[in-house]
């Protein structure tokens, strides 16, 4: 091998090990909090469920956003309303995850290396019970000493995901569950 050879091969190792790594460029969370809340005003009792097992991975970059929860993981204040959910309503065996996958609008006015709140919106597709469908929700990304947190809130209507609600019981479960996402995201290093 040549001198120059060397010196070129150096160089690029050189280059590739000071380039900042793509994974320094994403967040991610696998405990991101998700709330499900189908409760209505002549709802008997409250209709809601909490899940702290969501994921979250953030490109920085580009704004791509991705989420996930298993439908199992929401746990009911009542044993019996977490089974009617998973077998009768998201039917979890046979569609496990609810999924979204998107972007932040306007991920250039996020600035997540300095301190701020960042008001939002994300835009993409949720999977839910086998259905696809494209929604906006806004988002609220916190930065506070390098660290980042993230919230964002939206309804799903339940006819757009094809879940049907019995007649028996309609006028006691929303026609749509109010959902949040909450968690702090760290840095994939």
């Amino acid at each position: 091998m040549s001198n120059k050879s060397i010196v070129f091969a150096i160089a690029a190792c050189f280059a590739l090990l000071s380039a900042p790594s793509a994974q320094a460029q994403k967040f991610f969370s696998r405990s991101a909090k998700v709330t499900f809340d189908a409760t209505t005003k002549s709802s008997p009792e409250k209709i809601n469920a909490v899940s702290n097992s969501g994921t979250l991975v953030l490109d920085k970059a580009s704004g791509g956003i991705q989420t996930a929860v298993l439908l199992k993981g929401f746990l009911f204040e009542k044993s019996l309303m977490q089974e009617h959910f998973n077998e009768n309503y998201v039917e979890s065996s046979k569609y496990p995850k609810a999924e979204f996958k998107g972007t932040i609008e306007n991920a250039g006015a996020v600035d997540f290396s300095k301190d701020g709140t960042y008001k939002t919106n994300v835009s993409g597709t949720m999977t839910l019970h086998g259905a696809t469908k494209s929604i906006t929700a806004p988002a609220v990304f916190t930065v506070k000493g390098g660290k980042v947190s993230a919230k964002a809130n939206f309804t799903l209507p339940f006819a757009d995901y094809n879940i049907e609600i019995p007649s028996l019981v309609s006028d006691k479960v929303a026609k749509q569950a109010t959902i949040e996402v909450t968690t702090d995201l760290a840095q994939m290093k």
